[in-house]
């Protein structure tokens, strides 16, 4: 479950915390769009641990759900890596 506003959304998780995050982008990876996340809730100097969710839209209400299949997440978690990777590389140039 998720709410959103102005690029900030909390997530619960499954215990019922509530998690606080950036929505950093929306990718399309294998017919399918993920939403990579910024867990603001507990910062640690300018690192952010990343959270990367499926993400749908429908009727004007968007839904960021867990990735179940273990390999689907390792895909897209490699491919997630790779991006930011390349956007951190850009940066120092």
């Amino acid at each position: 479950m998720a709410e959103e506003e102005n690029n900030l959304i909390e997530l619960t998780d499954e215990e019922g915390n509530v998690i606080k995050c950036a929505l950093y982008d929306i990718i399309d990876f294998e017919d399918k769009q993920y939403a990579i996340l910024a867990d603001i809730s507990e910062e640690e100097g300018d690192m952010y641990d990343t959270i990367i969710t499926t993400y749908k839209e429908e009727d004007g209400t968007s839904y960021f759900e867990t990735i179940e299949d273990d390999d689907e997440f390792d895909r897209v978690s490699e491919y997630v890596d790779k991006i930011l990777d390349e956007e951190e590389l850009d940066e120092e140039e």
